[in-house]
């Protein structure tokens, strides 16, 4: 979202509210120009004094009702006012000798309205205490709607995608948090580098050239708000290069269209072979960039033969073109070392990204991109207006994380958990499943199961997990081309503790061999 030119200048100047002139009451007094400053004189309460002016905003049109009418125009938009919202509970209102200066009506009138409305539970008053809006009504305000995802509720979850979020090291960012507080200089809060503070750009560089093998210059290094951010820029800077589409693995992510598309990118789907991306229909596609998972394919599960690499690498030299790597599990290896970074082959021609999401929160929304030479000025020029770059305070925080080794340690504990909760859905499946083939088990946060003939077809086994509480997705929500095949599940054991792995898996088979729900 492009900010607004008034976020780097001074405020703007408020606008000037000159209330309608009236004609004079009828009991010959001249009439009273209500003053919306009064509430700033009065001494506010508790709740400071934007409950007055917004009294006197709701309340003023009672003041030009017929003089018989005005104490029921009163009592009404009090009333409307408390009930619709406008006036929330434990809002402290004006005096009625206040209200009544600034409405230009008699303080008696003001008085009955008050004294009625408390009657009937809409206000409540003390002597010597003021009035307040009761509890007593709840406004049919409108509820603000929470779009994030969630969990699905079914009984058993292997929906992938979704770390253990109870893993969040809540003690050390705590006291991360309090060191970074007590150690940012007052100008670090200001406009950071659109590209993220030189600390994190710095500890982020060694991170990754120490743990994942890349080529990392800080000044090439930009703080992003996730994968999806990075993408996104990515897409911006292709466009503005002539670039109309980009390549995609099939099976792949389903985010990376609707992403490229937000900056008029279109994306071609382009198969996989046993060593990664098959490189004969990505020679006849005509694209000159190309997004990719080599270190653990998404979904299925494999790593990138080295041929495979080398060759991607000699077809991005041959179209003058860029490989796009999405480091998003790369950390996450249990049998052997992690696969290096393909980016530390050819840094010239790979664009690099990975975030936190899976190794502490998707919902800190920080992540990193190391961006080629030639393309670094237009994705830093272009992050600088979509956002003038990210929260310093989260900046200072990640950086301290990392310095410290509480990174390090994070990953650790992970690693230790999650190979834990493969290893149980591997032996579950061998159990309740045999004759199931298990891929992509060396690495990340889920595998792909190919399940035996008999119990197919998919849409019928599907049916009856979703009846017996059991979510589940098929590895065909990941393919763009329609390929033969029984049941391929991709399954998500991340987010489950070992035991609600086994749970699950029985509580599936049980269902699928006809003894549960079915439809």
């Amino acid at each position: 979202m492009t900010s607004s030119g008034t976020s780097r200048g001074g405020p703007e100047a408020p606008a000037q509210h000159t209330p309608a002139p009236r004609t004079p009451d009828p009991d010959g007094s001249a009439p009273h120009i209500p003053d919306p400053d009064a509430s700033a004189r009065s001494g506010p309460g508790p709740a400071g004094p934007a409950p007055w002016t917004a009294a006197w905003e709701l309340l003023l049109p009672t003041a030009s009702a017929p003089a018989r009418a005005r104490g029921r125009a009163l009592q009404g938009a009090l009333r409307e006012a408390v009930r619709t919202g406008r006036l929330a509970p434990g809002t402290r209102l004006p005096s009625s000798r206040e209200l009544a200066v600034d409405l230009g009506v008699s303080r008696g009138l003001v008085t009955e309205a008050y004294e009625q409305l408390a009657a009937e539970g809409y206000l409540r008053s003390g002597h010597g205490a003021g009035t307040w809006v009761g509890d007593a009504v709840r406004a049919g305000r409108p509820a603000a709607r929470d779009l994030a995802p969630r969990p699905t509720g079914a009984g058993a979850d292997f929906l992938p995608g979704t770390p253990d979020l109870s893993l969040f090291p809540r003690a050390a960012w705590a006291a991360a948090q309090r060191g970074v507080l007590a150690e940012l200089p007052h100008h670090a809060l200001g406009y950071p580098d659109p590209r993220g503070l030189p600390r994190l750009r710095t500890a982020v560089a060694e991170l990754l050239v120490r743990r994942r093998g890349v080529v990392a210059d800080p000044e090439r290094v930009v703080v992003v708000s996730g994968v999806a951010q990075a993408m996104t820029l990515l897409g911006f800077a292709l466009h503005a290069r002539g670039t109309r589409a980009v390549g995609v693995e099939d099976p792949g992510s389903p985010e990376h269209g609707a992403l490229y598309a937000s900056a008029a990118v279109g994306t071609v789907p382009l198969p996989l072979d046993g060593e990664g991306l098959a490189m004969g229909p990505l020679r006849a596609s005509g694209v000159r960039a190309v997004v990719t998972t080599p270190a653990h394919q998404f979904p299925s599960g494999i790593a990138y033969s080295a041929r495979r690499r080398a060759e991607l690498l000699d077809w991005a030299r041959s179209v003058d073109g860029l490989v796009i790597e999405d480091d998003y599990d790369g950390d996450f290896r249990y049998d052997r070392a992690p696969v290096g970074a393909l980016q530390g082959l050819d840094p010239e021609r790979v664009a690099y990204t990975g975030s936190v999401s899976k190794s502490l929160a998707p919902g800190l929304r920080l992540g990193w991109l190391l961006v080629p030479a030639s393309l670094a000025a237009e994705v830093v020029a272009r992050k600088r207006t979509m956002d003038l770059g990210n929260p310093v305070v989260d900046q200072a925080l990640l950086a301290r994380f990392v310095e410290r080794g509480d990174y390090d340690r994070q990953l650790r504990r992970c690693r230790r958990a999650y190979r834990e909760r493969r290893d149980a859905l591997v032996s579950a499946l061998a159990e309740h499943f045999p004759g199931t083939e298990v891929s992509g088990i060396a690495a990340g946060l889920h595998v792909i199961a190919a399940l035996p003939d008999r119990y197919g077809p998919q849409h019928r086994f599907l049916l009856r997990a979703t009846a017996a509480g059991v979510a589940v997705r098929p590895l065909t929500d990941y393919e763009r081309a329609v390929r033969a095949g029984g049941v391929r599940l991709v399954l998500g054991y991340a987010h489950r503790s070992p035991a609600q792995i086994r749970d699950g898996v029985r509580l599936l088979a049980t269902a699928v061999r006809g003894q549960g729900p079915s439809r």
